[in-house]
């Protein structure tokens, strides 16, 4: 399985999304809430050209952009049929 972090914010509900399509397949993930942790908003914003934008997801070092979050997307990244 990749190593997966997903960069989020407190109050966004894609974020709730994507963490729960993860937690139903029990795949594991670290969750960055990049309101507080120091420099996470820089990386998703260099991750997504320069926009703000979650949920954004680091797969084995790849960034994925997944908002609005996309099942299908993010399936795909993963390898999942």
């Amino acid at each position: 399985m990749p190593q997966i972090k997903i960069y989020t914010t407190s109050l966004c509900s894609d974020c709730r999304a994507a963490k729960r399509f993860l937690s139903e397949r029990n795949i594991p993930y670290e969750e960055i809430n990049i309101e507080d942790v120091d420099g996470a908003v820089a990386i998703v914003m260099q991750a997504n050209q320069g926009r703000r934008s979650v949920p954004t997801f680091e797969i084995d070092g790849q960034f994925l952009n997944c908002s609005p979050f996309d099942r299908r997307k993010l399936s795909e990244a993963l390898g999942l049929n």
